[in-house]
């Protein structure tokens, strides 16, 4: 096998972030920046090494100069290349930073960047807090930004917040700045640069260099991470080429023989112009589902793997847990706002859905548009100029707008790093204004605001809008009066995408109609394993019965991230399983543990594996899980409030309340650890004491309906009936849609014999759940009154 570098060895320990707006990953590079040090190219008429007989040969990863020998011009192509230079060890040619003792000083911390002995060094703060003296083992991008990788003991690298602004001096460039600009990130935070938020080998690695094996141990909490190529070769993309190498030899190679991928999505079909629409076609149908979208969003997407080793050639979802439009990555209309990448965006557009792949407008080797010029240029290959680039398009003075500026807005992350939306969406004000989603129009026009922007739409289109997943979207987030039903409604509406209609079934929440269920069973069958996995999410909180009913039959689904979707929804219900089920689930299950032993390193996977163990009756392993999240971060809060509430089950009260309060001296304002206090003290019979922390974290976290729930609860059984229902009526002003919070509403009404309150609420509630045994109950209750 060809020999691999070995990146890092040693004893320490590690691991990253996965969630949203304030963690500006550093996968926020690898959009555009992937990859990097070039190999010497070979020269044409090189000799390829012997192999055996490529369909028997191992399977092996030889190196992109092998590659070379034959793709000569490919492989000068992906020389200089975003993914040839994103990770490179750091020497005069590849550091781009100022290292001539210069200086940034962010909050009270003074960072100098200077040189010693040939090497690049950075002195900042440790994580400690104190000043320290860092060498520089490895350049990480090249343009608009270069990050700088440092290597700590347990075979870590960490990432310095502390990036070269690549531009030229004119735009604004030539300068060190700060990644999280808007907040001084001190060593305490879960963000600085020294903490697991920021680890190359769990969070970068992957997507930034070729065969990337991470080598976790759990035991000594350090990585042995190695790699073929420090940067994402040919194989990155391609998979291992030694049996297409083999091929070679044996003199039976063609295009793709031997490879574990076939990325050619177009085959023989061409685009041809349609002169009536403008557009340009297909010339023939797909022969299959396309690839590139599969395998690029392997690291242009925002997921969590979910296999301990890639599988090349296998579809996404196969390998990775995509998100789906979730908030914050997404806006309620599907545009990006954190750092979600180009996939889930693509899949939304009708450029998807027509055919349209990776390669109609990128290189694959050069990492640039296939056209060189303004940006609208590529888009002039399938749109006529002549009719989409006039002003009787776009209403606006020839040259002063390109296509991307109102069809791929750009939004900048890390800073300085512009990414445009690839959902190639018409500009929609309107929806600016009932869901608060940007558009291009106020992009420009930003004085103007969305209305004026929606009435000059209208004006020169006429109100001719499509209908929009949007609303649905923006409906289920809030828990506003009726999203359930706008919510089905959009999944079953074909003409949205599978990634919106998704998104739709995820956020439906019980109790459950008849439309809802039935919408969730449409779900569960569809051919879109998108939609079998929102589904399933919908199933979270629904009666045992629907969800056994409605998982079962995806335990063996032919989608790894459905069946250990299955596996996590029902394991809780797992004793009512039919045994004709039970093979399934069990293998469902290891597939489940297996995607969070592949992310050993992060406490959450603990605390997930926490979960099954307690399903399984496994008190033990599920303390020990537990325990071994929080040893490796003592702020990991779900894994505190999980432990907290394994003691109280096993009338271990004490040790609950010892774990919380050491919880709350890490972290004072901890919403979560507040409501967990409170509910540990009212189970204790100390709800006078457990009445300010339960008021506490409604206080801290005033978006979580549950939180506004409880506190209302408790103060209505403690007796303070004015305040509780004050409370409960702010709740249900806050989230109109919220079952329980409506329900306690209407009951406190009732009890306090305010009927005509108590009718209104019922009748508001019985227009959304009409349905509902309950609410039909009381309402004839207070017509007997």
């Amino acid at each position: 096998m060809h020999a691999r570098s070995r990146a890092f060895s040693a004893c320490g320990n590690v691991h990253l972030v996965i969630t949203g707006c304030r963690l500006s990953c550093i996968r926020g590079v690898l959009m555009i920046l992937l990859v990097g040090l070039a190999a010497a190219c070979h020269s044409p008429d090189a000799t390829l090494p012997a192999s055996a007989a490529f369909t028997n040969s191992p399977v092996e990863f030889l190196g992109s100069t092998q590659c070379a020998v034959c793709h000569a011009s490919q492989y000068q192509d992906w020389s200089g290349s975003h993914h040839d230079l994103a990770m490179q060890h750091a020497t005069a040619k590849t550091v781009l930073g100022d290292f001539d003792n210069a200086s940034i000083r962010v909050g009270d911390v003074l960072s100098s960047f200077f040189t010693r002995n040939g090497r690049y060094w950075v002195r900042t703060d440790n994580e400690a807090g104190e000043l320290a003296e860092f060498e520089i083992r490895y350049t990480f991008g090249v343009a608009p930004l270069q990050q700088y990788l440092v290597e700590f003991s347990g075979g870590r690298l960490q990432a310095l917040p502390l990036a070269w602004d690549g531009r030229k001096k004119s735009a604004g460039g030539q300068r060190w700045f700060h990644i999280y600009a808007q907040e001084f990130i001190a060593s305490d935070d879960p963000l600085h640069w020294t903490g697991r938020a920021q680890n190359w080998n769990y969070m970068c690695a992957e997507c930034h260099s070729t065969n990337l094996q991470k080598n976790f141990a759990g035991a000594t909490q350090s990585f042995d991470t190695t790699w073929s190529e420090i940067n994402v070769g040919c194989e990155g993309c391609h998979g291992p080429g030694s049996r297409h190498v083999a091929a070679a030899n044996a003199g039976t190679v063609e295009r793709t023989t031997g490879l574990l991928v076939d990325l050619d999505d177009t085959k023989q079909a061409r685009w041809q112009m349609n002169s009536q629409s403008g557009i340009a076609q297909r010339s023939e149908l797909r022969v299959r589902p396309p690839q590139q979208p599969e395998s690029c969003g392997r690291c242009h997407a925002r997921r969590a793997a979910i296999t301990g080793e890639y599988q090349y050639g296998r579809s996404l979802l196969d390998t990775h847990m995509p998100a789906l439009l979730d908030e914050p990555l997404y806006y309620a209309d599907g545009q990006i706002h954190g750092e979600a990448y180009v996939w889930g965006s693509f899949v939304q557009s009708k450029m998807y859905q027509a055919g349209v792949s990776c390669t109609d407008c990128h290189d694959p080797h050069t990492a640039t548009l296939r056209t060189s010029g303004k940006p609208s240029d590529i888009c002039a290959t399938c749109h006529l100029p002549s009719r989409f680039a006039s002003s009787d398009h776009h209403r606006h003075p020839p040259e002063q707008v390109v296509c991307v500026d109102c069809h791929m807005p750009s939004r900048n992350y890390m800073v300085i790093d512009g990414r445009r939306d690839h959902s190639f969406r018409v500009p929609r004000p309107d929806l600016t204004i009932s869901t608060g989603s940007p558009n291009a129009c106020n992009n420009c026009h930003a004085q103007q605001g969305p209305e004026w922007a929606a009435a000059a739409v209208d004006d020169w289109y006429g109100k001719t809008r499509q209908g929009h997943y949007a609303g649905a979207i923006h409906a289920g987030r809030g828990v506003a009066a009726g999203a359930n039903k706008a919510l089905a409604d959009a999944t079953r509406n074909s003409a949205f995408p599978g990634i919106a209609r998704a998104t739709a079934l995820s956020l439906l929440v019980p109790p459950l109609d008849s439309n809802s269920v039935g919408a969730i069973r449409d779900g569960l069958n569809n051919a879109d394993p998108l939609l079998r996995l929102g589904a399933l999410r919908a199933l979270r909180g629904a009666a045992s019965e629907l969800a056994l009913a409605g998982g079962t039959p995806l335990l063996d689904d032919p989608v790894r991230a459905v069946r250990i979707e299955a596996a996590s929804i029902l394991s809780p219900a797992r004793r009512g399983l039919p045994q004709s089920a039970q093979a399934a689930f069990r293998a469902a299950e290891k597939e489940y543990i297996d995607a969070q032993l592949a992310a050993a390193e992060r406490p959450e996977a603990h605390s997930n594996l926490a979960s099954i163990y307690l399903a399984r009756g496994d008190t033990e392993r599920a303390e020990a899980s537990l325990l071994r999240a929080l040893a490796m971060e003592p702020g990991a809060v779900v894994a505190r409030v999980n432990l907290a509430d394994l003691y109280r089950q096993l009338a271990r009260d004490e040790d609950a309340m010892l774990l919380l309060q050491a919880g709350l001296e890490l972290d004072t304002d901890s919403a979560a650890l507040r409501h967990s206090l409170g509910l540990l003290l009212v189970r204790g019979g100390q709800a006078e004491v457990a009445l300010p922390e339960l008021r506490r974290a409604a206080v801290l976290e005033p978006g979580n309906r549950r939180y506004a729930y409880v506190y209302a609860v408790a103060l209505n059984s403690l007796g303070h009936a004015d305040e509780a229902m004050a409370a409960m009526q702010d709740a249900s002003q806050a989230f109109p849609g919220d079952f329980d919070i409506g329900w306690g509403l209407t009951t406190m009404f009732y009890a306090t014999g305010r009927n005509e309150d108590a009718r209104r609420e019922a009748l508001r509630m019985q227009a959304q759940y009409p349905e509902n045994a309950d609410i039909a109950t009381l309402l004839g209750r207070l017509k007997a009154r």
